[in-house]
Parts: structure tokens; C-alpha cells; sequence
């Protein structure tokens, strides 16, 4: 996916850059495959903000994505199109299976038009082949992971991603992430293989406030910017620092406060993507100890 520039006929056009859509199909979205999007602005079902700055944005209907890749096991399927989904920042493909079905998948990279994909464990260990991660070796690079055999995908969905398959032992699969974390996931989970496509997605500078508001981003007001009733580090005479730590509305440290909740199935990260030590490390500093 080539980035593409502007000569610079106005201040802010000089840094906007574009994704060059020359790789897309130029027809329009499939219509049993898309639904309306009701916009929320940040709010849950209260009516309560619960993510600040949200708001106004372009209009987008949802493309239904097939994140799961079992219906339709050892049924070959053809990329038909390669299609823009304004919710995310891959591309989405649209596949043709041969029983008539039609389905959305996230775009991997390399995949070209009127490939044959393969979904299911006889599939071949090519990219864009969906597979239990019991089937594919270790060493694979792979995306669209599930966490829960049958949920359907949360791990490594977006442009670029990917997670390599690390080992196999019993019931589950060690696998590290984008992230840099070491985890493990049960091998009946399906995962795609390859790397999802439109990898120069994260390079794309959006250059003017505009281009913001497109998206659904309302202007961020700075803390120090506020009335002393409206933010901890608000008020004082003049431009005033304070020296204060930095917080949220709400009075929480905002660097370094660790929010994230334990889940029950936090057992199974085997390295954090915050921690430089691997459990297995800090097992055998405790038995060296012991000892």
C-alpha cells in the first residue's frame, strides 16, 4: 500500500498524507453484508460519557466480518473483491465460496484477487488459510487469533498485525504477540495464517484538524487549560504549571497507574507486555532461592 503526499498549496496540506486505494475494487460494498452503525459518542447505554473528545464523525455503515472462519470447513473459496472498510484500518476481502455462500474476512497481506482461500484443519499453511492453531507449525506468523474456540477473533486484527506460534504443549498453544507478550491460547482456537494486510497503515500522518473530526475525534482540551472546577491541574494565576503529576478529570494518575483488571484467564500470559521478565525466569530465580 503505497503513502501518498501533496504538494503543499496550503499550510496544513505540506503533512497530510493518503493511502493510495489503487489495490481496492471499485464496487460497492456487498448489501446482505452490511448493517447500520448507530453512533454513541462515547456514551453507554445511560447516556453517560464514558470516552471523552468523541462526536460528529462521517457517516459509515458496518461491514459484517466472518471472524470465526467455521461455517463453511473444507469449502475453497475465491477473493472476489478487496474493499475499504471505514471501521478499521485494514482492508477487508470479500470471498466467494463455492456453495454460493458469501463472507467478509480482514484482508492478509499478499492475498491478490481470485486466490483460492481454504478454511478448516486440512487447510494448506498458506497465508489467508484459517486453521485450528493445533494445525499450524511452530514458527508461523499468524492473525485473527480467538481467545475461546467459537468466539470468533480478538487478537492481531488490526493493519499489520501479527503473532508468531512459539510451541505446543497439551491443550494449548504459546504464542507471542504485537505486543510483545507471551501467551497461551488453546489449540482448538482458530487463527489465520499470514500477516493482515495494509501494513503502511500506522506510518499515514492526518495533518490537519479536520481529518480528525472526520473520524469522529472532537478537540482535546488540555487539563492546564481548565478552570480549577473542571481539573485537578486547572486554575492558577497566568500560565501556570503547578508541578502537579498528571491525572485524569477524576483525580487518577494518568502515567504509570496500572487500571488494567484481572480476568480469569489472566493465569494463561505467560509475559506480560509490560514486564521485561518471563514467568519462567522469575519461576527459576525462585527455585535457585530455594535451593
Amino acid at each position: 500500500m503505497p503513502v501518498k503526499s501533496f504538494n503543499p498549496y496550503t499550510p496544513s496540506r505540506r503533512f497530510i498524507q493518503v493511502a493510495d486505494f489503487s489495490e481496492l475494487s471499485n464496487v460497492p460494498p456487498e448489501k446482505s453484508l452490511v448493517v447500520g452503525l448507530r453512533k454513541k459518542a462515547g456514551r453507554n447505554n445511560t447516556g453517560q460519557v464514558m470516552v471523552r473528545h468523541r462526536g460528529g464523525g462521517a457517516r459509515q455503515a458496518y461491514r459484517v466480518i466472518d471472524f470465526k472462519r467455521r461455517d463453511f470447513w473444507g469449502v475453497p473459496a475465491k477473493v472476489a473483491t478487496i474493499e475499504y472498510d471505514p471501521n478499521r484500518n485494514a482492508r477487508i476481502a470479500k470471498l466467494h465460496y463455492a456453495n454460493g455462500a458469501k463472507r467478509y474476512i480482514l484482508h492478509p497481506a499478499g492475498i491478490r484477487l481470485e486466490d483460492i482461500l481454504h478454511n478448516g484443519p486440512d487447510a494448506p499453511i498458506r497465508p489467508g488459510n484459517a486453521l485450528p492453531l493445533e494445525y499450524i507449525p511452530e514458527g508461523t506468523y499468524v492473525h485473527a487469533i480467538e481467545l475461546q474456540a467459537g468466539r470468533g477473533a480478538a487478537m492481531a486484527r488490526s493493519a499489520g498485525s501479527q503473532a508468531q506460534v512459539m510451541a505446543k504443549e497439551g491443550l494449548y498453544v504459546t504464542l507471542r504477540l504485537p505486543s510483545g507478550e507471551t501467551r497461551i491460547v488453546p489449540k482448538k482456537c482458530m487463527a489465520t495464517v499470514g500477516q493482515v494486510g495494509n501494513i503502511e497503515a500506522n506510518t499515514i500522518t492526518i495533518g490537519n484538524a479536520g481529518r480528525n473530526r472526520h473520524l469522529g475525534w472532537r478537540p482535546y482540551v488540555r487539563g492546564t487549560a481548565m478552570n480549577a472546577v473542571d481539573h485537578p491541574l486547572g486554575g492558577g494565576r497566568g500560565k501556570s504549571k503547578g508541578h502537579n503529576h498528571p491525572r485524569s478529570p477524576w483525580n487518577q494518575k494518568s502515567k504509570g497507574l496500572k487500571t488494567r483488571s484481572k480476568k480469569v484467564w489472566d493465569w494463561m500470559i505467560l509475559q506480560d507486555r509490560r514486564k521485561t521478565k518471563t514467568l519462567a525466569a522469575q519461576q527459576l530465580a525462585g527455585g535457585v532461592q530455594g535451593g
